[in-house]
């Protein structure tokens, strides 16, 4: 389903951008707006600023900014369309969203009965668990066995699928549910040459796989007996509602202590997130039967940047987290590893030793991954020479997957200190290693988010809004910003709607400044300032606080945000004195001109020094008179700048 247009405007225009952040944070009136210890980074001094006339907030200190919708998907980690739903429903706004067609909502349809399905599902398996003989004497013995609570078993919504051929196929078929709907989800398998359908998770214990909305998605079946002929995990074949690769097992449960740790255990199995979880180390997923994908670590990355690998200590264990690590690098993950003693997991050494040894073990083995890596290859060229050449490839395949140039450098220095190797010499095959990734075909996966139905590709266009929707992406950085720039792009940001006696302020500044072909050299602001050419030649709105609040450009949301945040205004006290302190907008109007003139004058002397520049090398006598006279004329045009001539807006 689809959120309207006229529909999100309503939830917008209804949303108060102090109540929203209010909830989520103590604010602080001063003035007009209201401040407080960022949310989104550790700080003592308050520089977390709510602006309610703009409706828009604006952290100084990691640079954070938006609206009351981006608030909420960055801090409660929504989905836009969640963040409208949660908006809408905070302020009664009932939403109307537009109409599917058949298509969709036979999709939406299916979709709906493979959750109610899932859910029923889960529901069932957990009541036997409690509730009958051989769920309580096999399943629930066996987790009491493993050391589980009865809390955490809940708090993860395990169960039991009895060891009979069809006993939840009858059941589902006695409580309405089809054949088809049964199929799909792969809980009941069907022998059609047979003619006879059987429980695929026949005498296992259940563990529920939930999208970060918390429905149920699919399951993970233990086997309990020892036999060779079963495999010791089942899990859900892929239907429209679960993708392996795209969810992680306990991350409904772990997203918020990973949100507030900045920092995400990574383990093998399901039983080792449910006894970490017990153990108080609740910051932990796994991987649901498949090795790490792209779109598991962009769940995990929604959360923090920064991972622990937790492996068996054995030789699979280390292979594993060889191949897991180099995706987290290539996604900008910061990684760290512990590896458990040879023949433990999480979950045994938990047992063995109980949960303030394992916390303390955690905190004592814990290593940046890289480093450890490139100290066991050192090891193994002490013992094997003839594999350094081998050992140096394999590393700086991995250091050139780190997107960060100064992480870089450093694992580059530590790892020439290791291997006996020039610092020049590691850092050109690095460079190599970068220039032929980028030549290889991108094989990045499709951005996936996940909504209240689950797991999907993410659209190109934010509206309408579908569920799913895309959040920001983040911009490159940029370069410095030049003082007459910044004022320029202000005074349209913040007044360029507003007149004074010469006309409208962004007409006036965007005419002139057409007339002589002028560009900023900041992209950003280049950016903004054609947002506002093209809105006046196409007779559109300006855009506003609303507009740079919403946007997708991540540099250009926070730089305008930061300007219109950044307004002063009058203290009675002056006037309390007969002191007279003029308004902004009373000095609009000579703003606007001197900023104008500025800029130009700026851009007359990074061109007189270009001239400098080309004398100082210039042999051709015919060129140099060229560029003296050039200079000639620059210098008339400064002095004429200078004295306000050169400028167009009449105040």
């Amino acid at each position: 389903m689809m959120i309207g247009q006229e529909t999100i405007q309503r939830i917008r225009d209804a949303a108060r951008i102090e109540e929203v952040v209010g909830e989520f944070v103590t604010l602080k009136k001063r003035g007009a707006s209201f401040q407080a210890c960022c949310p989104f980074h550790n700080e003592k001094t308050p520089s977390f600023h709510v602006n309610p006339a703009r409706g828009i907030f604006k952290c100084f200190g990691c640079g954070e900014a938006g609206d009351s919708v981006s608030f909420l998907m960055k801090h409660e980690h929504y989905s836009y369309p969640e963040a409208l739903r949660y908006l809408a429903r905070k302020y009664h706004i009932e939403i109307d969203e537009e109409q599917p067609s058949e298509e969709e909502r036979q999709r939406q349809s299916e979709r709906d009965a493979l959750f109610h399905l899932t859910e029923f599902a889960q529901q069932y398996f957990a009541d036997i668990l409690y509730n009958d003989e051989e769920g309580r004497s096999v399943g629930l013995s066996y987790l009491h066995s493993r050391g589980l609570t009865d809390g955490v078993i809940r708090k993860f919504g395990l169960g039991y699928c009895k060891d009979e051929w069809t006993d939840f196929t009858d059941h589902a078929r006695r409580s309405g549910y089809s054949d088809e709907v049964l199929t799909k989800t792969g809980l009941t398998v069907f022998k059609e040459e047979a003619g006879r359908a059987y429980d695929r998770f026949r005498a296992r214990v259940m563990f529920p796989i939930f999208s970060i909305s918390g429905r149920v998605l699919g399951f993970s079946g233990r086997v309990l007996t020892s036999g060779k002929q079963s495999a010791k995990y089942v899990n859900s074949p892929e239907s429209d509602i679960y993708t392996k690769g795209n969810s992680l097992y306990g991350l409904y449960q772990a997203r918020q202590a990973i949100s507030r740790q900045d920092k995400c255990y990574l383990v093998e199995g399901n039983v080792d997130v449910v006894s970490m979880f017990m153990s108080g180390v609740e910051n932990t997923v796994a991987s649901c039967g498949t090795a790490l994908t792209t779109q598991q670590i962009r769940l995990i990355k929604r959360y923090t940047t920064h991972v622990t690998v937790l492996y068996d200590g054995d030789a699979a264990g280390i292979k594993a987290t060889l191949k897991a690590v180099d995706l987290l690098f290539a996604e900008g993950m910061h990684v760290r590893m512990v590896l458990f003693p040879d023949g433990d997991d999480p979950d045994s050494y938990a047992q063995k030793y109980g949960s303030e040894q394992l916390q303390r073990y955690l905190a004592e083995h814990e290593e940046n991954f890289l480093l450890y890596r490139m100290r066991v290859a050192g090891d193994e060229i002490r013992r094997d020479p003839i594999r350094k050449a081998e050992l140096e490839n394999a590393i700086v395949h991995s250091i050139a997957l780190v997107p960060d140039p100064l992480e870089r450098s450093e694992y580059v220095v530590q790892c020439a200190s290791i291997f006996a190797v020039s610092d020049q010499t590691l850092t050109t095959l690095v460079a190599k290693a970068i220039a032929r990734q980028r030549q290889q075909p991108s094989q990045a996966a499709p951005a996936v988010t996940t909504g209240p139905d689950g797991p999907s590709v993410v659209s190109e266009t934010p509206s309408p809004i579908q569920d799913g929707a895309s959040a920001p992406q983040q911009a490159a950085p940029v370069g410095e910003v030049s003082p007459q720039e910044h004022k320029l792009i202000s005074l349209l940001v913040c007044h360029g709607h507003q007149s004074i006696p010469a006309g409208r302020v962004a007409d006036l500044i965007v005419k002139d400044l057409e007339d002589d072909e002028l560009q900023f050299d900041h992209p950003v602001l280049q950016r903004i300032f054609n947002l506002f050419q093209q809105a006046l030649q196409a007779g559109q709105p300006l855009p506003d606080a609303n507009f740079f609040a919403r946007t997708d450009d991540t540099a250009m949301r926070n730089m305008a945000l930061e300007m219109l945040m950044s307004g002063y205004t009058i203290s009675p006290r002056w006037k309390d004195k007969h002191i007279y302190v003029p308004t902004p907008e009373e000095r609009l109007a000579a703003d606007v001109v001197e900023s104008v003139l500025s800029f130009k004058a700026r851009k007359v002397e990074q061109r007189m020094q270009s001239v400098d520049m080309q004398l100082k090398t210039c042999t051709d006598e015919e060129v140099m008179f060229q560029l003296l006279a050039e200079k000639n004329e620059l210098k008339k045009l400064h002095i004429a700048i200078g004295h306000g001539a050169l400028h167009r807006i009449i105040t």
